[in-house]
């Protein structure tokens, strides 16, 4: 599978077109995807969102992504990767510098609803202000064009952080009472979901230099839960997501996710979410059509 690859700390890119832009592919970095004008498919690690006028979707690295156009499609892209935020660092006075480093946190070590990122009418006519203004400097290119790029690109970032912020667990926030160790075993676990054998006790013990009998202990002390429940709980949002946007059967998300089959997948989510995922499944399409009976 093609990797792209970004250079630069920053990039914003323009493009127009009524075809589908490439075959699934990944990056190695962050790309924020703003819909200016047109319809679609997004297609997001297996979930797929019909987009239109001023949705903005987050793709992290590693995320594989395929968007197939219905309607001639206006995109406008910002592309940023960890240069970005050490780049900011080095420029910042303490105060700065202390929202810089959360920025990087919430980017590298929280996970977001799939889908539009934004969850706010406000922050979306907000957004939709800026990207005007990014595209009228990108295209103009008056005195003081890039410094002004610059500080609008920082403002999108910023707004995108909160809307991941307000949807992160107190506990997990970068404000809380969390050490350095805890959120680094919290980005290895997303980071390692796929692969079961590096989510062994003694995999994760090892990689962070901590007795495997005092892991789970020393996690639950600073998140609230032990780490196989925080690891159970993680998977079970990305089942919920496969069950919301993709049309994937539950045998194959059982497979994809490493449960032992389909009834053992079954098993666990009717314990933590008290139904089945079939029955999951169903009551979300009921309740999708209830919001368009409702909007008719």
């Amino acid at each position: 599978m093609n990797v792209e690859h970004l250079h630069h700390p920053f990039e914003i890119v323009y493009k127009e077109t009524d075809e589908v832009l490439k075959p699934a592919h990944k990056h190695n970095f962050f790309e924020l995807v703003y819909i200016i004008d047109g319809t679609g498919t997004h297609c997001i690690n297996k979930n797929k969102f019909e987009y239109c006028n001023g949705h903005l979707f987050l793709l992290t690295p590693q995320d594989v992504h395929k968007v197939t156009v219905k309607t001639t499609t206006k995109f406008f892209l910002i592309r940023f990767n960890d240069i970005y935020f050490k780049s900011q660092n080095e420029q910042a006075n303490s105060l700065q510098k202390e929202w810089i480093n959360k920025l990087e946190y919430i980017f590298h070590n929280t996970t977001h609803s799939p889908g539009c990122i934004l969850k706010g009418m406000s922050d979306r006519v907000l957004v939709k202000a800026l990207i005007d203004g990014l595209i009228k400097e990108h295209i103009n290119k008056e005195p003081y064009h890039q410094e002004i790029i610059h500080q609008i690109v920082n403002t999108v970032i910023s707004i995108v952080a909160r809307n991941i912020y307000i949807k992160v667990p107190k506990r997990m926030k970068p404000d809380a009472n969390n050490d350095d160790t805890t959120l680094k075993i919290i980005h290895y676990v997303q980071s390692n979901i796929y692969k079961p054998e590096l989510l062994k006790a003694e995999q994760i013990a090892n990689a962070f230099q901590i007795s495997v009998n005092y892991l789970s202990e020393y996690f639950k002390k600073h998140t609230g839960e032990t780490l196989q429940t925080y690891i159970t709980n993680y998977k079970l949002r990305l089942v919920e997501a496969r069950l919301i946007h993709s049309d994937m059967r539950i045998n194959e998300i059982a497979f994809e996710l490493h449960f032992t089959d389909e009834s053992h997948l079954n098993r666990i989510f009717k314990k933590y979410k008290g139904v089945s995922p079939t029955g999951y499944r169903k009551q979300v399409m009921v309740d999708k059509k209830l919001v368009v009976a409702a909007t008719a």
